[in-house]
């Protein structure tokens, strides 16, 4: 099965779809060992871990390269982040194009002017209802696998209000999206009119330490019909804590320590890196150029 059809059908089946969100191969695959069937490429994370603020710094051709190595690392459906497209339609067209030839299973395309920012942060501009459902429907146009899953992110809830939401992901879901992900959802209330009121797979995201995010469990979300949900920054977030810890565990030893608490087993790092795989091919073609033919 296509990897396209298997993120399709993992979205519209009635269990919900937990991705947390990554932002590098390495990532991915603790992801992968983890046992969740998809993965999420994070705009936020990936620009984070480059130093540079989800402000629409990093250009499309670096995200494309970005989610090439996390689709190469695991064998899971990868859902890209397309932010916005990059431009207008032309641009859209484009930047689908090569996130479907980069691997991905699927791409977040938002509704947000360029250049976009987090959904988080305050300070977002839309573009027109029309010109978005332009530009899914330039995606599609460029998208040679039917099956490849335009996830049309909509930030209207927080800026025009809820109906806008509905009208705008109702619309996208008719411009050829397979899928809308409402940014800014807080309450259980909002998740429940919003998903009976869109036809079709709706979306959310859940960020660790927001108290807009407490109550709502991937249980809950499942009863209230949610289809997907991301977790945006969590993979980022316990990565810095770990990381912030252990260092200042280093600081107060004198040298290095054996430490399961603190680190993960060395050999781990070489499997996780794919070692394994490279002495294979060292054994079966390296190790026989002196062999005799």
């Amino acid at each position: 099965m296509r990897l396209t059809t298997r993120l399709l059908e993992l979205i519209k089946r009635p269990e919900i779809l937990v991705m947390p969100a990554v932002y590098d191969a390495m990532s991915a695959r603790l992801v992968q060992e983890a046992g969740f069937p998809a993965v999420q490429c994070s705009g936020l994370s990936v620009s984070a871990a480059q130093g540079v603020p989800d402000m629409s710094i990093l250009s499309m051709r670096e995200m494309v390269e970005f989610t090439r190595s996390i689709v190469s690392s695991v064998n899971l459906p990868v859902m890209g982040d397309a932010d916005n497209g990059y431009g207008n339609a032309i641009n859209v067209w484009y930047t689908m194009r090569e996130f479907e030839a980069a691997g991905a299973a699927g791409a977040n395309l938002e509704d947000q002017i360029f250049p976009k920012r987090c959904g988080r942060l305050a300070g977002k501009e839309l573009v027109s209802q029309h010109e978005m459902m332009l530009k899914i429907e330039s995606a599609r146009d460029a998208l040679r696998d039917d099956d490849f899953v335009i996830n049309a992110r909509t930030d209207a809830l927080t800026i025009e209000g809820i109906d806008a939401a509905i009208a705008r992901g109702n619309a996208y879901l008719k411009a050829g999206a397979s899928m809308i992900f409402v940014q800014g959802v807080s309450t259980k209330e909002q998740i429940e009119t919003l998903t009976s009121e869109i036809h079709g797979p709706v979306g959310i995201n859940l960020v660790e330490n927001d108290p807009r995010c407490e109550e709502l469990t991937f249980s809950e979300l499942q009863r209230l019909g949610v289809a997907r949900v991301s977790l945006s920054a969590s993979v980022m977030l316990a990565a810095m804590h770990g990381i912030r810890q252990a260092l200042q565990q280093i600081i107060r030893w004198d040298g290095t320590r054996c430490d399961d608490e603190v680190f993960a087993p060395f050999d781990d790092l070489h499997r996780l890196a794919g070692l394994e795989n490279a002495k294979r091919v060292e054994r079966e073609y390296v190790n026989r150029v002196g062999d005799d033919v």
